[in-house]
């Protein structure tokens, strides 16, 4: 009876061994798992502390940095799970590879979009609330991601960027020293004295709020005008924005324009001078425009 129980003997053991092991790799697994969910939330206090003493890191870039760390461990930790199960991942990293050349060529425009969100993050070249110009759009940049910039116009739309297209364009970023210059023209008769021109212009200009007194705002000759002299007024000012922008140039105008009154400055209006060659007929002007309601020469 011995001899006949043994082989049901051995079926138990190895019964109860295969459970004692699959249970030792579920709770191993469990282990695994649960250690790299618990690591990653000390993992973002310790990036959080890292940017909090360094003042040249910013908020969206220590995500970035925390969520490919927090990518990797669970990469890692995934890895070792399916080692844990003694899984073959020759094949699984064949097939991988296969799956990403194929994702690849289907997604490249998303991936590059990606690429260029990571050259972003790290290039720097704005930041969320600067004023920028991007191609043809300009407004103010809202938010930052991976794959998209997104900036708020001076209209009030939101306009997605994909990062791709942001990496290829000319970008203006006219918030990062903290100060922008303009230019206001305002034209001039030809028989005014300049020089007083550009005297009261700069006098005119002092007297604007919104106007920086460093740098000094300068009036300079731009150009010769069809019907007047030219002149460029150029001033500055702090915390650009759209609005303190059209807000500076509006106060400019209205003082420039006050002053040259006041000192009997012209802003000429656009002119034409006509002239007949010698032995010609004239020119001659139609009757609505005569003085008498009859034709002249």
């Amino acid at each position: 009876m011995l001899w006949g129980a043994h082989p049901f003997a051995v079926e138990a053991v190895q019964v109860v061994t295969d459970r004692a092991e699959l249970g030792a790799r579920l709770g191993l697994t469990a282990a695994v798992l649960a250690g790299a969910y618990v690591f990653t939330a000390f993992l973002d206090g310790r990036v959080d502390d890292f940017v909090a003493k360094r003042e040249n890191i910013t908020d969206h870039q220590a995500e970035i940095t925390f969520r490919l760390l927090q990518m990797t461990l669970y990469v890692g930790a995934l890895v070792t799970a399916l080692g844990i199960w003694r899984v073959n991942l020759s094949g699984l990293l064949i097939g991988a590879g296969f799956a990403g050349i194929v994702l690849g060529m289907a997604a490249r425009q998303t991936l590059g979009a990606v690429i260029a969100g990571f050259v972003l993050m790290f290039a720097r070249p704005f930041e969320i609330g600067d004023w920028v110009k991007i191609g043809d759009n300009h407004g103010i940049v809202t938010d930052i991601t991976i794959v998209n910039t997104r900036i708020q116009t001076f209209d009030g739309e939101y306009v997605m960027l994909p990062n791709d297209y942001v990496g290829s364009e000319e970008v203006v970023n006219r918030s990062r020293k903290g100060r922008l210059r303009l230019h206001v023209e305002v034209g001039v008769d030809y028989t005014t004295d300049v020089d007083n021109a550009i005297e009261v212009a700069e006098e005119a200009l002092k007297d604007v709020e919104d106007v920086l007194t460093v740098p000094q705002p300068q009036v300079v000759l731009k150009s010769f005008g069809d019907s007047a002299v030219v002149l460029d007024l150029r001033f500055w000012i702090d915390k650009p924005s759209a609005r303190r922008k059209w807000r500076a140039q509006t106060a400019v105008i209205s003082q420039v324009h006050e002053a040259f009154r006041e000192a009997g400055i012209t802003i000429p209006f656009p002119q034409r001078e006509l002239s007949a060659r010698d032995g010609g007929t004239g020119v001659r002007i139609p009757d609505q425009y005569g003085s008498s309601g009859g034709g002249g020469e």
